[in-house]
């Protein structure tokens, strides 16, 4: 009986303690000062470390045969490029929303380190060579455009300097979506990184931000070439064991940016009809193992549902309740395991947890 208080008062303090990270107001989760301060911790720890590091790159000669810093001076760290990129994104969206974090120093100190002119000069070197320009296509691709959009909106002499240095890497990378959206014969719906809607959902929001009209007609574009006919998406067959996105709600969390709002409504009920049925049963996914790279995708998933689900939700005209307490569950189900302990989950999760819960403010 004592080891079952006690157990059972360990996990009530985690509770206890999750809770103080989060408030929710009008249906929806939302981040407090305390739990930014817990989740920067991460992509501080992470952001400076070297190895582990899982490359993508192909190598088209000895050159690159060199530790990753130096060929990614400025995104090097958090295991892989788009981890760092959206940790860096991240650690950008809680200085714009609590300027009196306790981190705010040291994370412009390393912002300051890892962003400068001469490092993304170098960053885009690579991604520029014949044999690297479908490097983290589209989903790298698309964090950095989230970070350009943070830093330009960010009201703070040192996010000017910053994306003054970053504006070349996204440049060079809306003129890539443009480029290859041109080629893409169809989409890409997978549940992992090449995921198409999640990507153009990137660029799309980055591009509305900075009034860049070529990149959004290239999504509206291709949104409507591949999405717009679509019925009846099969969300019972989802998820697949290594997903951190949904392929269904991607794409209707992508539809409702570029359709106008009447078309949207009449398009969502066709496509996902389940979503408004009283007995949708969209259960969180489930992880066993959180030292397993591909597993703890799932921990993921949840949280991106829910980001899917709050915007689905104000745009789809019917069911409101139901999909944000939907989207609730999610979040509660992932929240107590961003900082599991565990490097594979630790290093990209709690850019994750920030995006769902700080949605509201985009």
């Amino acid at each position: 009986m004592r080891i079952v208080l006690t157990v059972l008062c360990f996990f009530l303090s985690l509770l206890l303690k999750a809770q103080q990270h989060y408030s929710i107001q009008n249906l929806r989760f939302t981040l407090t000062q305390t739990g930014a301060s817990h989740f920067a911790q991460l992509p501080l720890r992470c952001m400076q470390q070297e190895f582990p590091y899982k490359t993508g790159i192909t190598y088209t000669d000895t050159s690159l045969i060199a530790k990753p810093k130096a060929y990614h001076p400025a995104f090097y760290g958090c295991f892989d490029w788009h981890s760092s990129v959206h940790g860096h994104w991240m650690l950008v969206r809680l200085l714009k929303l609590f300027p009196s974090l306790p981190e705010a120093a040291i994370i412009k100190q390393k912002l300051s380190e890892n962003l400068s002119a001469a490092n993304i000069q170098t960053e885009l070197k690579i991604f520029q060579q014949k044999d690297n320009r479908g490097l983290e296509r589209t989903y790298g691709w698309g964090w950095l455009l989230q970070l350009q959009a943070e830093l330009l909106t960010w009201n703070d002499s040192l996010g000017k300097q910053l994306s003054a240095n970053l504006q070349p890497l996204a440049q060079y990378f809306s003129g890539a979506y443009i480029a290859y959206l041109k080629k893409l014969v169809y989409p890409i719906r997978v549940g992992e990184h090449s995921n198409l809607a999640f990507g153009l959902r990137l660029a799309w929001d980055y591009a509305a931000q900075v009034k860049d009209d070529s990149l959004q007609l290239a999504i509206k574009t291709a949104a409507m070439r591949f999405y717009y006919r679509d019925k009846a998406c099969p969300l019972s067959w989802e998820p697949g064991g290594n997903d951190f996105l949904s392929p269904c709600l991607e794409e209707a969390d992508l539809m409702w940016r570029v359709l106008p709002a009447a078309a949207y409504q009449k398009w969502i009920k066709a496509f996902l009809p389940q979503l408004f049925n009283t007995a949708v049963n969209l259960q969180p996914g489930q992880v066993i193992d959180r030292s397993d790279g591909k597993l703890v995708h799932l921990d993921g998933l949840n949280l991106s549902r829910a980001w899917c689900l709050y915007g689905i939700a104000e745009h789809a005209g019917a069911g409101k309740t139901a999909l944000l307490q939907l989207a609730n569950k999610h979040i509660e189900s992932a929240l107590p395991h961003v900082a599991s302990g565990d490097y594979m989950g630790e290093h990209w999760l709690a850019s994750f947890a920030v995006y769902a819960l700080t949605s509201g403010d985009r």
